[in-house]
């Protein structure tokens, strides 16, 4: 979905982690499950609801509920200026773009390759800061980018996707660029000075998020008065919007904090393997020999790159940002 995990606050300077209770293992345990599930539910949605509207109602639903939630906390206000740059970049890179051509996609090709390759940002965040920011990757990290590109390039290669089908290369194309768009919001994550809390600010990315997908929508798709709805279509939009969009934010919020952003990286590659496994219970999908190659090379690339991203200082280069 697109969901996902929003690495942006998990990415966010912070004082040290609390003390990790069960109380918030638990929470975070849901966290990871409830964003897994919403892969195979915005399936199911796509078959009723063109993608744009999708995504256009999936974050006016979840800004909703969190301009709700915000202005119970006392923290209902205009982002500062000096968030706006962060709230420009998570709006419309990482839920705007990432989100609706993810769901385009996801009319192209089917849901446990969306996530996967959805969650290959890792490895693109190495290619992006070098391009970016000049800071050239460890062999550490240029190893992890090899093997996860190699795990990406047999997932998109003729032994799993039939190339002489146009809509199946379109939607895993669709995927790398939107994974590669929200790896860019990581980088920027990192270098932003917050003023506002990552909570404060979400309601107002979503609304960004929102406006311009409903434009896009109503001249692409026509008015959403033809969608047909019933009871079904109602408990999945409610799921992918309020429950695993604000829901999931605000326990990110509220407890991600209390864990290093090297742990949440971690504990966020959770969510692509329950989407698969979700996908094969729901949606009948199969893996290949090849699909499930692909999957173990580019965990293995994700999970090296955080390893060696960790021990490796991360530079402060926040002018680069703000020119």
């Amino acid at each position: 979905m697109i969901h996902q995990r929003q690495p942006a606050f998990a990415e966010t300077t912070r004082p040290a982690p609390l003390p990790v209770g069960l109380n918030t293992a638990a929470w975070l345990g849901v966290m990871v499950v409830l964003w897994g599930l919403s892969w195979p539910a915005t399936k199911l949605a796509l078959v009723s609801v063109p993608p744009l509207w999708l995504a256009s109602l999936r974050f006016a639903s979840a800004a909703l509920c969190l301009f709700a939630v915000v202005a119970v906390k006392g923290q209902l206000r205009l982002p500062p200026k000096a968030d706006w740059p962060i709230v420009a970049s998570i709006g419309l890179l990482q839920m705007m773009a990432f989100t609706g051509l993810g769901m385009i996609a996801m009319t192209h090709t089917d849901t446990s390759r969306a996530v996967v390759l959805a969650y290959t940002t890792p490895l693109w965040a190495v290619v992006v800061n070098w391009l970016m920011f000049r800071q050239a990757p460890s062999r550490q990290q240029a190893a992890a980018l090899a093997i996860g590109i190699s795990g990406i390039v047999i997932i998109c290669s003729p032994l799993e996707i039939d190339w002489t089908a146009p809509q199946a290369m379109l939607g895993s194309g669709l995927l790398v660029i939107g994974a590669v768009f929200w790896s860019v919001v990581i980088l920027h994550v990192r270098r932003h000075r917050w003023t506002s809390s990552p909570l404060a600010l979400a309601p107002w990315q979503m609304l960004l998020a929102a406006i311009p997908l409903t434009i896009a929508a109503c001249v692409t798709e026509g008015s959403p008065l033809a969608i047909p709805v019933d009871a079904t279509l109602i408990k999945l939009l409610l799921f992918i919007g309020p429950v695993a969009t604000s829901a999931c934010f605000v326990i990110a919020a509220e407890h991600g904090r209390r864990i290093t952003p090297f742990a949440m990286s971690n504990l966020t590659l959770g969510v692509p393997l329950v989407g698969i496994a979700a996908s094969v219970a729901f949606l009948g999908s199969r893996l290949s020999t090849p699909f499930l190659l692909g999957l173990g090379l580019i965990v293995t690339g994700m999970v090296y790159a955080a390893i060696s991203s960790r021990s490796r200082p991360f530079r402060q280069e926040t002018a680069v940002m703000e020119r």
